[in-house]
């Protein structure tokens, strides 16, 4: 999309402002610079995501983990899990988290797998708010999200956005684009010059 496609797509949202609930699975977000070669920045990502939604709070929800550490009895959060959620709440979103687990396994340093999987807290509000909302707006490549997607359109004929990286879309998404249950997969590549955190440091 270039500039005047991206900017005729966010303005067919302004009439459904207070009809759209946007789902960032921010854990995948972060894996996108991978592909992108560039970081989306929290606060350039709630400007955008304002775009879609604004009012009720609840409609603009925020996944990721909480990470205290290998002690399952610690109360102290990481200063990188912490400054995550801390900007994204004051930028104005809803916080759903919870606590990171650390699985041994040697074969990654250190000793531990860290795992803290929101999908189903995703698919749960994506049901349980069904009646909030006509537009669903949704983060993240990951394919496993596709079942609740196809349910939530057959059922209620919710209209779905996809906004994921080119290179980190699952299959089941692409898939569901092509049948007709994802109405728009759009491409953040296209974004750089509004989500890319770092795009003024070297002007």
């Amino acid at each position: 999309m270039n500039k005047n496609e991206i900017k005729e797509f966010l303005q067919s949202f302004s009439d459904f402002q207070s009809r759209t609930l946007v789902i960032v699975d921010f854990a995948n977000v972060e894996k996108w610079k991978e592909s992108t070669g560039w970081k989306i920045g929290i606060q350039e990502l709630a400007k955008l995501v304002k775009y879609f939604t604004i009012g009720n709070k609840s409609l603009r929800r925020f996944y990721y983990g909480s990470d205290y550490g290998k002690n399952e009895n610690s109360n102290y959060m990481g200063n990188w899990s912490y400054n995550i959620l801390t900007r994204a709440q004051s930028n104005g979103f809803e916080i759903v988290t919870k606590r990171v687990k650390y699985i041994h396994d040697k074969r990654f340093e250190g000793g531990f797998d860290k795992k803290c999987d929101l999908d189903v807290e995703m698919a749960l509000d994506i049901m349980r708010m069904k009646e909030c909302y006509d537009k669903l707006v949704i983060f993240s490549g990951d394919g496993d999200l596709a079942c609740i997607m196809k349910y939530i359109f057959n059922e209620f004929k919710k209209e779905i956005c996809v906004c994921s990286a080119r290179n980190h879309i699952g299959r089941e998404i692409i898939d569901g684009y092509k049948e007709g249950f994802i109405e728009k997969l759009i491409y953040i590549d296209d974004f750089e010059y509004r989500l890319n955190m770092d795009r003024f440091k070297y002007k």
